[in-house]
């Protein structure tokens, strides 16, 4: 495999994006923007965006934040009540004991600050590798990737790695790491609008000569569109 091989896949994902009639953000792309990569609700945040459509979680966020300006008053919160508040994402019960019990541990045990590292986060009630991986990425901007299951699977379809779960770490011994930053981002964005679980939209995309999932489905032989746009 070429040395820098995700630098095109990332530049052939962006450029297809960028000639989609409605591009979409990510919710921890929008939360980053109007929270001003505010660590804290970046990591609320990505609780509340497990299992849970974009457009939810989004709600969810806002309205949790509306009543709730810090982390302190979150800390200090009736669980009961932030469950109202993020009733519009899946397993709403079990993400307010959440956000309650990490804002009372980040207060007590870190000074009310977000600790910046991987080690520290995962200190965290209910922090996997992923959140913790996200808080990094759009709240500290440091290079790290967060593989979702959008991440998991065009990684394995493009043939970059071969893993069963989103959980395992492939990713970072074949991906260059000034991409690792854009990785998550990229590939959610491109996974919701081309690579679709079911049906994806080959016919709109670049990396068919990459794919294993192309040419397993369609018996297709490489194309050279890649190396078109790559050269242009």
């Amino acid at each position: 495999m070429h040395t820098d091989i995700s630098t095109k896949i990332l530049h052939e994902m962006e450029t297809t994006l960028s000639h989609e009639s409605s591009p979409r953000s990510t919710a921890l792309e929008k939360l980053q923007k109007e929270e001003h990569g505010d660590p804290y609700k970046i990591l609320i945040g990505t609780i509340l965006s497990a299992r849970t459509r974009d457009e939810s979680t989004v709600k969810a966020a806002s309205n949790l934040f509306r009543r709730y300006k810090d982390i302190n008053q979150l800390a200090n919160a009736n669980v009961e009540e932030i469950k109202i508040l993020i009733r519009s994402t899946g397993f709403y019960n079990i993400k307010a004991k959440r956000i309650k019990e990490v804002s009372v541990m980040i207060v007590q045990n870190f000074n009310a600050v977000v600790p910046d590292n991987i080690e520290k986060l995962l200190e965290l009630p209910g922090v996997g590798r992923k959140t913790a991986n996200c808080v990094l990425v759009y709240g500290f901007g440091k290079p790290s990737i967060p593989v979702d299951t959008h991440v998991h699977r065009l990684s394995n379809r493009l043939g970059l790695v071969n893993t069963k779960t989103p959980e395992e770490l492939e990713l970072y011994s074949v991906i260059k790491r000034k991409n690792w930053i854009k990785i998550n981002d990229t590939f959610v964005k491109y996974g919701q609008m081309i690579c679709l679980p079911v049906k994806p939209k080959c016919n709109r995309c670049s990396l068919n000569n990459f794919c294993k999932f192309y040419h397993s489905t369609n018996n297709g032989a490489p194309d050279d569109r890649i190396i078109k746009h790559s050269s242009s």
